[in-house]
């Protein structure tokens, strides 16, 4: 069974004798990645130019395809590795059918191919603190996993209602983390972030009709989403926003472009990351006083 405590961050008031201390002390980073199908590549492309310049985040929290990447860097996976499992990634490897009333994919395919790829760890054992955003059906609340079985968590955070299967957990139903938190930009916080950069690959209304079900089902959640989404960014410090909205929810084929337009994303933002870590350096006690003035 998941436990489903986070651990505060700890905000006691410092002494003046220990200022130096804390000024010293380097930010704890965190990524928060969101969610949207197989353009969740992209989120591989951010993290590959992130340690290029060596920001290695401390903190990944993850919704929906946010959580599926996250989760498997977060066990200690190299982008580059990460690269190489998308680029082999079928259809096949994820996809179990079902006749239900309560959707049409398991979700068993999922949550196994996670877990072979994060060699069975358990959340609380990865290298990096993880959390994996989920929906609880019953009274729609956000539930952040970070213990147990990740792949259940991830499978749970991925279940996109009336297409996945809700997934069952000590009892209790889930669904896609997106319904109540499309980035999780405020786990990330809860979780002890100094420093949030948010990953939005959430596609915007263009004005265009779409025709296929799931480009309808895309642009649905993420309209429904719009005033959550704008929140979560909002509270990062700086915010990626890969060009990826033309690319399909679930052509896992694109998966080479995806990752191309995070890292084409990402790289534009290093000034402003590597200028926020700066502020920090100089004065954390300043730095989380201020007003967020997201870049």
């Amino acid at each position: 069974m998941f436990s489903l405590a986070l651990v505060a961050c700890d905000k006691t008031v410092k002494k003046p004798a220990q200022t130096s201390q804390i000024a010293a002390r380097e930010p704890v980073i965190a990524v928060a990645l969101g969610g949207g199908g197989a353009k969740g590549f992209a989120h591989i492309g951010v993290l590959k130019v992130l340690e290029s310049h060596g920001i290695k985040p401390k903190i990944v929290t993850g919704t929906s395809a946010g959580s599926f990447v996250g989760s498997i860097y977060a066990s200690g996976k190299t982008p580059y590795q990460m690269q190489q499992l998308a680029i082999q990634l079928k259809e096949s490897d994820l996809r179990d059918l079902t006749l239900s009333s309560q959707g049409f994919v398991v979700g068993q395919k999922l949550q196994d191919y996670v877990n072979r790829n994060v060699a069975n760890k358990p959340m609380e054992k990865f290298p990096i603190r993880f959390a994996a955003v989920a929906t609880r059906l019953d009274n729609g609340k956000k539930t952040e996993f970070n213990h147990g079985n990740a792949g259940q968590a991830v499978r749970a955070s991925c279940s996109i209602p009336n297409v996945f299967v809700p997934a069952t957990i000590g009892g209790v139903q889930y669904v896609d983390g997106g319904l109540v938190s499309p980035i999780p930009v405020q786990t990330a916080r809860n979780m002890g972030a100094d420093i949030v950069i948010a990953v939005d690959i959430s596609a915007r209304p263009s004005g265009k009709q779409t025709t296929s079900m799931w480009g309808l089902l895309d642009q649905t959640i993420n309209i429904m989403g719009q005033q959550s989404i704008q929140a979560e960014l909002n509270q990062a410090d700086v915010a990626i926003q890969p060009k990826v909205g033309h690319l399909g929810v679930l052509d896992l084929s694109s998966s080479n472009q995806a990752i191309l337009e995070g890292e084409k994303a990402a790289q534009l933002k290093i000034t402003a990351i590597q200028a926020k870590i700066a502020q920090f350096k100089k004065s954390p006690a300043a730095f989380q006083a201020a007003p967020k003035a997201k870049l």
